[in-house]
């Protein structure tokens, strides 16, 4: 076995999945650590998770709460469908200790509290002799010890002490003092930091950070997080270079012979496609089309929708002959609305990297990447953990399309963001006018895999599907949103404006 696996078994796990990779297979065992975050963030919930782990492994666990009370505690586990009866919970301000008999008037309250309740601590600690441990919460000793050198006296005091008893400890603070004070983080083994922010609008957003461990390669940054029924769901940040895998290069068709033509021979796995263009253009229609021709060679598929809702887009897919039900049905395709306005980058992150590891999909579809970006404007960076995903989907031998949809109808179209640059291939969708009807064109102008077709190709869609004519050679200024017809005779377009056949103007 090799040392990085030895250590990793050595690992006291926390019960959080997604917490245990960042911290590369959970926390050192036998050292006390420090969980903070604002009320409601999740600490609770945390330390719950962290006991209720051990106790599945065996392990004796100790809740010791200063601030909640058990009841309390109880309604939070049954929240998440806990039972802590494999669980100590102790109250160490009992009810009685409100009390008039327990007023006293010649020492200051804080001078006795605080021996008491570290005594408290100790005695519960020693009766039970527990393998982990949470003191919920430390604001209150830090009340009690009223100034910060006999606080942090006290806390190291209790430190040494558990690192006698051979227990994992984590202590909870709610960030009570002031701004800046570091006193517990420079006792902690280690220091995990959560955090919860309200957006101006949809659910709040949860992260989390590792600010230190020592002795320990983590995975830094902020890590999005929710808690879920169950307990919290985190999100690893993601780093494509650490998800590498073999798979064949060999292009896939798109289904329709004139895009493969237009694409150089078709899509290559490991890359991304950016469909771009007006709204009503046909890039849905498009990236459906695809994906029904890798659903047709046995690959899985995720489809993203954050614009249109689900029924529509059946509807209108069975309409055009591509019904997407039985692939459903089949579980060969799986389609998922999103609310833009409840999903974190990591989440949305996450999601993706469950289709392709646990469900195996190999196609994926982004649709929009308008929502999608616009949801999260508070997000700093968003671009940049765009390009990680797509850089993530092409170590695993993924095909992705994103659409993106431009301002505008005709002529300068603009985007809110410039994705352009993050795109294996961009195939740009336009609407031109002719002969008084309203056309449609595609082109591709950019692969990064092969020599692609620079012609521009009219196309219709119609019940039949997706129909793209020859090289339109007779034309000019169609991506300008101006054509101008340059040939000898009039018929030079594929249709008539309805979706049937008329006289092409091939070379």
């Amino acid at each position: 076995m090799s040392d990085d696996k030895a250590e990793r078994n050595l690992r006291t796990r926390t019960g959080t999945e997604g917490l245990d990779e960042v911290l590369g297979g959970g926390l050192p065992p036998e050292r006390l650590y420090l969980v903070e975050g604002t009320p409601g963030a999740g600490k609770t919930t945390l330390a719950l998770r962290f006991l209720l782990e051990g106790a599945a492994c065996g392990e004796a666990g100790l809740y010791i709460t200063l601030s909640e009370t058990k009841d309390e505690l109880q309604a939070v586990a049954a929240s998440h469908g806990w039972s802590l009866s494999e669980l100590d919970i102790f109250e160490l301000v009992a009810e009685a200790a409100f009390g008039e008999d327990q007023e006293q008037s010649l020492l200051h309250p804080s001078d006795v509290e605080l021996g008491e309740t570290v005594r408290g601590v100790i005695a519960q600690v020693d009766a039970l002799n527990p393998r982990r441990v949470v003191l919920d919460s430390l604001s209150e000793l830090r009340l009690l010890a009223q100034n910060p050198l006999r606080y942090r006296r006290q806390i190291l005091a209790l430190k040494h002490y558990f690192a006698k008893r051979n227990c994992t400890v984590l202590v909870l603070d709610d960030r009570s003092s002031e701004p800046g004070d570091l006193q517990l983080h420079s006792i902690a083994h280690g220091v995990i930091s959560l955090e919860q922010s309200a957006s101006d609008f949809g659910a709040e957003r949860r992260r989390l950070r590792v600010v230190k461990m020592r002795g320990l390669r983590y995975r830094g940054g902020f890590h999005d997080f929710t808690i879920e029924p169950g307990g919290i769901v985190v999100y690893p940040r993601l780093v494509a270079a650490q998800h590498r895998r073999s798979f064949s290069s060999d292009t896939v068709g798109t289904g329709l012979p004139a895009l493969d033509a237009l694409l150089g021979g078709g899509l290559a796995p490991g890359t991304n496609a950016l469909l771009a263009g007006p709204a009503g253009v046909g890039k849905t229609t498009t990236a459906v089309r695809c994906m029904i021709a890798a659903l047709e060679r046995g690959t899985k598929a995720a489809y993203y929708l954050f614009d249109e809702r689900l029924s529509t887009l059946m509807v209108r897919c069975a309409a055009l002959g591509m019904d997407l039900a039985p692939y459903i049905e089949a579980g060969q395709l799986t389609i998922r609305q999103i609310d833009p306005a409840e999903l974190s980058p990591g989440e949305f992150a996450g999601t993706v990297r469950k289709a392709v590891e646990d469900d195996g999909a190999g196609f994926i579809v982004i649709d929009s990447l308008n929502a999608y970006l616009h949801a999260m404007p508070s997000d700093t960076f968003l671009v940049l953990q765009m390009h990680e995903l797509l850089s993530y989907l092409s170590q695993q031998g993924v095909v992705a399309m994103m659409v993106l949809g431009q301002h505008g109808i005709m002529g300068d179209l603009r985007s809110d963001v410039d994705v352009s640059y993050l795109a294996d291939t961009i195939m740009l969708l336009r609407f031109f006018e002719a002969g008084g009807l309203v056309r449609k064109s595609m082109a591709v102008v950019k692969t990064r895999t092969s020599d692609h077709e620079r012609a521009i190709r009219e196309f219709s869609i119609g019940p039949g599907g997706i129909v793209i004519g020859e090289p339109m050679r007779r034309f000019t200024g169609i991506l300008a949103g101006q054509p101008r017809y340059v040939g000898e005779n009039g018929e030079a377009l594929m249709t008539d404006g309805r979706g049937n056949e008329a006289t092409n103007d091939g070379a």
